[in-house]
């Protein structure tokens, strides 16, 4: 089993990263525009314009989240099998780029809706994979945190733009979902076109063994790669996906509903700032530290929601340790997880990482649904509070990636 080091060596800022990273960077910085507009008027457009209840609510974003998450493993092996990474992306990216402009077709129809959050999830799954593994294959080892930190910057670059771009939208031209979907959909297209053109096909990996689901799926009997998706998975199932974050935030908080779709700027302002000096220091002090640290950050944030604190004078903190818990663990994992994977097994082994952690995150987005229906606020956070200490002990003690 391919291991890269055992412990992360040191890595200057002034590393110079391949110019795949920045390219594929581009390609999400558009792509997340687009994403992101949708992402933030969702919880207006099915909470507040349909109605729809919190259980209702919480089963599409659960589809939204991880309902398609099998799909990246299929993006993965079939990434690897035909070393054709880039082919596999672009197609990821084109599915979502189209159901942008399907969804006011759907209208009020809460099928129709949640068929649409699946195909746009189904392109996320498939891309997911491909792309993380040609940052890995062209970045050398020791600089993978700072290269997914960079990449993971100028992907939160875009998650800033898409909410602003969404309140803009609402505030200042029109109140009508279409022009948000159809805007949405032309930076979609963007990040399409620089895919095709300006990322380049990693160099074919050398090796003698032929890539096979068999060996994919062997990659579980190696320890780090098993205990990481086993702990990436424990601590998925115990965090609230972002919209019940921003909802129970801004009913908590007595701020107006309007606040809501720029909660998320909050957090991906943070995001953008810390995720590439987290990423170089996760190359330095150790990957997993800093992933582990950033769950220990979010139980900041799920303990403040508790707290007697309102207003803004709670909705600043929470977001910043929203943000600084995304910059720790995003790309830092993906980082963690390409140096224990064979180069030509690299899109199926960080699949299986991405899948277990997205499945768990499904069951989430719908166990904090449920618990919004029947219980109070508090009482919700409270449990998830409780699982997400319980998933940190279970880690540290048993699991120990």
């Amino acid at each position: 089993m391919y291991v890269a080091s055992s412990r992360p060596a040191k890595t200057d800022f002034r590393t110079r990263l391949p110019g795949t990273v920045f390219a594929l960077g581009t390609v999400s910085l558009l792509t997340d525009i687009s994403s992101e507009m949708v992402t933030a008027f969702l919880p207006v457009y099915l909470l507040f314009t349909l109605q729809m209840s919190y259980l209702q609510f919480g089963l599409l974003d659960g589809i939204y989240t991880g309902a398609t998450a099998v799909l990246r493993l299929v993006g993965g092996y079939v990434s690897d099998k035909a070393n054709r990474h880039k082919t596999v992306a672009l197609a990821g990216y084109g599915l979502s780029a189209v159901t942008k402009l399907v969804f006011p077709a759907v209208g009020a129809s809460t099928f129709g809706i949640g068929g649409v959050l699946a195909a746009d999830r189904a392109g996320k799954g498939v891309r997911s994979a491909p792309r993380d593994a040609m940052i890995s294959l062209a970045t050398p080892a020791d600089s993978l945190g700072a290269a997914f930190g960079v990449h993971r910057t100028m992907d939160t670059i875009g998650a800033l733009l898409g909410p602003l771009a969404t309140f803009a939208l609402l505030a200042w031209v029109t109140t009508h979902p279409e022009p948000v979907f159809v805007i949405s959909f032309c930076f979609a297209l963007l990040g399409v076109i620089v895919l095709a053109f300006f990322v380049r096909q990693p160099p074919k990996t050398e090796s003698t063994r032929q890539v096979s689901i068999r060996r994919s799926l062997g990659l579980l009997r190696s320890a780090g790669v098993r205990r990481t998706t086993i702990a990436a998975a424990l601590l998925g199932f115990a965090t609230m996906s972002d919209a019940f974050v921003f909802v129970i935030l801004q009913k908590v908080s007595g701020l107006s509903p309007m606040w809501l779709t720029l909660m998320p700027v909050g957090t991906a302002l943070i995001f953008l700032l810390a995720a590439t000096p987290l990423g170089a220091l996760s190359d330095r002090i150790g990957r997993w530290r800093i992933f582990y640290l950033g769950h220990v950050l979010l139980l900041g944030a799920y303990a403040l929601l508790l707290g007697p604190v309102t207003g803004w004078l709670l909705v600043v903190p929470v977001l910043l340790l929203h943000g600084l818990f995304y910059a720790a663990t995003d790309g830092v994992l993906m980082a963690h997880g390409a140096t224990m994977i064979d180069p030509e097994l690299r899109a199926s082994g960080l699949s299986m990482i991405q899948t277990g952690q997205a499945l768990a995150r499904l069951l989430s987005s719908i166990g904090f649904g449920l618990m919004l229906t029947f219980l109070s606020f508090g009482t919700s956070v409270l449990i998830g509070l409780v699982a997400l200490l319980a998933s940190l002990l279970t880690v540290r003690v048993l699991v120990k990636p």
